[in-house]
């Protein structure tokens, strides 16, 4: 089966980018279930519910792509511990639509991301990103992350020990310089 890309049309699409809602989650959650569906976007099997997503996600930094009121893609941080000493460090996540898979999206909303994260005191952004998913590689490193390890046979995934990369993305307003 052929995936049919749905190119969007700069001049006449309304391309935006907002705030994350509630009533955004069930969108959400399926472009959430696409990125599970390719085997290399998260160690994660299930879609958790908005309850769970919502209390393990911080709150001032999750963005929608949007295109014509549909939501084509989105970003938020979590918290990488709750001990103090790391409250400025978070986790990245990013996800778009296959149907808009090559189109930048996933770098606008990650630049967002960046941008909303140093806005909220945060100095260090951390992705841990399956080697097969080179295109999230490259845009975390078009955006300034570098690579600081390599976590071998991490976790397991359908009985198969995975490794991870390790990025991460220190702020030049925020914390140390």
């Amino acid at each position: 089966m052929k995936l049919t890309v749905k190119k969007y049309n700069y001049m006449s699409d309304r391309l935006i980018f907002r705030k994350l809602k509630e009533t955004d989650w069930e969108s959400v959650s399926k472009i959430y279930q696409e990125g599970l569906d390719t085997g290399n976007a998260t160690f994660e099997t299930n879609i958790p519910d908005w309850q769970e997503w919502n209390s393990a996600h911080i709150k001032e930094c999750r963005i929608i792509a949007e295109i014509n009121n549909t939501i084509i893609g989105w970003a938020a941080l979590s918290p990488v511990s709750s001990r103090c000493v790391y409250g400025g460090v978070a986790e990245v996540s990013v996800y778009v639509s296959s149907k808009f898979s090559g189109q930048k999206i996933g770098t606008q909303l990650l630049k967002r991301l960046i941008s909303k994260s140093e806005e909220n005191g945060i100095w260090t952004l951390q992705a841990g990103i399956f080697p097969e998913n080179k295109g999230s590689i490259i845009i975390h490193e078009k955006l300034g992350f570098r690579k600081v390890g390599y976590r071998e046979k991490i976790g397991q995934m359908n009985g198969i020990w995975r490794n991870t990369i390790l990025l991460e993305k220190r702020s030049e307003s925020v914390g140390i310089k």
